[in-house]
């Protein structure tokens, strides 16, 4: 059943507040598509909590449901809005490329440099760091890991929900979790981050500037800029700002973390024979 359909069907079952969420989006369904869970409960004067169960009223199993179901019913299937069917293979590579500029040059200019640098404190200082990622921010939080690992850090990645809800239960004040989330509204990593913060764990995400749910348990937040969720519901240039981040923390830690150098040569030694 189409989505607006089945919201005006139940219009009447619903609270107040609930309405008010039904309202906005049948005044223009598509302006939620790049809306965060948090940002569309500040629209419309309601907790995140509520539209969690308006999703669920409508038969969803959430709000991204929601979202992607909404989506549908718009067409909107493009996975960028200046990319068209007419366009050779290198004129959309351009495009992407052109895409990722952009999202890159607007990170540079948003990202808190003072947080930045924070991050880059509590990893030297930590005994264990913990990189959270599921779904599309799973081989973002892969790459991190691996970075800090050639660095002789105490790492480990989880992109598994229930060893994510594992680790961040066994953490202490002495430990950081970092979380990896373009939406910053992914259930799962934000009840794991809360738990390394219940823990005591310092808490970091790298997620799309915004207001999100990972915000509230984040004790540094790293921030991206992408304009792609106006037309897709699947971040896609934002990995390219989420690795510069992370680039830019490991090159920071090679200057300044002790005896770096040195394990960088012992890892490259411990794979020569990995290559021909």
């Amino acid at each position: 059943m189409n989505t607006a359909l089945n919201i005006k069907i139940l219009y009447d079952k619903m609270g107040t507040a609930e309405k008010k969420i039904a309202d906005f989006i049948m005044d223009n369904p598509s302006a939620i598509i790049p809306l965060s869970v948090s940002e569309l409960a500040s629209q419309c004067g309601c907790g995140d909590a509520t539209v969690v169960r308006f999703a669920k009223r409508l038969g969803f199993d959430g709000y991204q449901s929601l979202k992607i179901s909404i989506a549908q019913d718009q067409n909107i299937t493009n996975i960028n809005e200046n990319i068209s069917v007419n366009d050779s293979a290198l004129a959309v590579f351009e495009k992407v490329c052109n895409d990722i500029y952009c999202s890159l040059e607007k990170t540079k200019n948003c990202i808190n440099a003072d947080s930045l640098e924070k991050v880059c404190s509590a990893i030297i200082r930590a005994n264990k760091i913990v990189v959270f990622g599921l779904g599309n921010s799973a081989s973002i939080a892969l790459d991190a890991t691996h970075k800090l690992l050639r660095l002789g850090l105490n790492c480990a990645c989880y992109t598994d929900n229930h060893m994510q809800a594992i680790a961040s239960s066994h953490l202490t004040n002495k430990d950081l979790a970092i979380a990896i989330t373009h939406s910053g509204s992914s259930k799962d990593i934000v009840q794991a981050l809360q738990t390394a913060k219940d823990s005591n764990a310092t808490t970091v995400s790298i997620t799309n500037i915004g207001k999100s749910p990972i915000v509230k348990v984040s004790d540094y937040i790293l921030n991206t800029v992408s304009d792609e969720t106006n037309y897709t519901i699947l971040g896609l240039n934002s990995r390219i700002a989420q690795l510069a981040i992370i680039d830019a923390i490991y090159s920071f830690l090679v200057c300044h973390l002790p005896n770096a150098k040195e394990y960088i040569a012992k890892t490259e030694s411990a794979l020569l024979n990995k290559k021909y």
